[in-house]
């Protein structure tokens, strides 16, 4: 299946949940903040969320500096 992330587009197999989004972006969960079809998605839901055909996914992570 494909959605865009961040603008780009992503061929995923069908049924990728939110985490095997991250997982395959090796991203690391707690500083990423997740937008799915214009909604923020609750981390808790990251495992049970499967990503739609065409689904508009953003990812925000957090960057520390000083």
């Amino acid at each position: 299946m494909i959605i865009s992330c961040n603008g780009r587009e992503r061929h995923l197999q069908a049924g990728t949940t939110v985490t095997g989004l991250l997982a395959e972006l090796q991203l690391n969960p707690q500083t990423v903040v997740v937008e799915c079809n214009k909604t923020i998605i609750d981390p808790k839901e990251y495992d049970a969320l499967v990503l739609p055909e065409d689904a508009q996914v953003e990812l925000i992570r957090f960057v520390g500096g000083g």
